[in-house]
């Protein structure tokens, strides 16, 4: 397929890579152009100096941007993908943004003779690297079947929810659950500490049990030492919170440890943890 993708931070430029090493044709656009230059260097493809000329003569275009204004600027902005896109070509869109601006802009892709599917994902940078990223998504079934097989290309998992805004709610469950986790993960391994137990010996045992979980197997080590480098950054999950607290107050939901891990995040914050990754919870027990 010929493909464009639209920003080229730390999970678009691997995700764009492997695009290109599936045999796709790719052009690349990114707000730095230097960024976007450098990827055709290593990679091939085209460098596009806006949105819309990337999106020009493409059969998807992909994007993963920071945010609804970022997505609407790539979109619909001056100089917009939508503005160059021909008829039937189809948006994917990776950025976890509002469910709101998926409907938005699903109307508006549909108006224009678009298709529109808004497809966060999960598995953070290493799952970009890697090309295992988990795809949650939400649009017209026709248009994901046909933006299906291109997506497989960076993912091992990747399934239709709903309506448009159906992706965009999946991620919120995704990151209310990481949320409670990390901090009794958190908990968990400082009041060990506190009890003198051998915190290895604890997570050898319990890992095989009721409390294993992803961030357990993949993140204990790190937290226990205090290195929070290794992937998504506390703003960004502050800014991803923020979202899910928002649509609950729309939707009548109830995010009472949601809400209070947000505020913990807050206090990591002020910290200098600005850039931790989000494991970085325990550092406000620790110190």
């Amino acid at each position: 397929m010929k493909v464009a993708f639209l920003g080229l931070g730390v999970m678009g430029y691997p995700t764009a890579r492997h695009l290109k090493d599936k045999g796709h044709e790719v052009t690349v656009y990114n707000r730095t152009a230097a960024k976007a230059e450098r990827w055709v260097a290593e990679n091939g493809g085209r460098a596009a100096p806006t949105p819309k000329a990337a999106a020009e003569g493409q059969d998807i275009v992909f994007s993963c941007v920071g945010n609804d204004d970022d997505l609407r600027a790539v979109t619909i902005g001056p100089d917009g993908a939508f503005a160059g896109m021909k008829p039937g070509a189809i948006f994917v869109d990776h950025t976890t943004a509002s469910a709101e601006v998926a409907r938005e802009l699903h109307a508006k892709a549909k108006e224009m003779g678009l298709g529109f599917v808004d497809a966060p994902v999960s598995g953070g940078q290493a799952g970009a690297e890697n090309g295992v990223l988990t795809v949650m998504c939400g649009g017209d079934a026709a248009d994901y079947a046909k933006a299906e097989p291109v997506i497989a290309s960076f993912a091992r998992a990747c399934r239709l929810l709903g309506p448009s805004g159906a992706g965009q709610l999946t991620k919120m469950v995704n990151q209310i659950c990481i949320a409670g986790l990390v901090q009794a993960l958190s908990e968990g391994i400082h009041f060990a500490k506190k009890a003198g137990l051998d915190v290895e010996a604890v997570i050898s045992v319990i890992s095989k049990g009721a409390a294993q979980s992803w961030q357990m197997e993949n993140r204990w080590k790190t937290m226990n030492e205090d290195k929070f480098d290794f992937g998504f950054a506390v703003d960004w999950m502050r800014k991803d919170l923020g979202i899910c607290l928002a649509e609950a107050r729309h939707n009548g939901a109830h995010l009472p440890v949601t809400a209070l891990v947000d505020q913990f995040y807050s206090e990591v914050q002020r910290l200098g943890g600005n850039r931790w990754d989000t494991s970085s919870l325990i550092a406000r027990l620790d110190r």
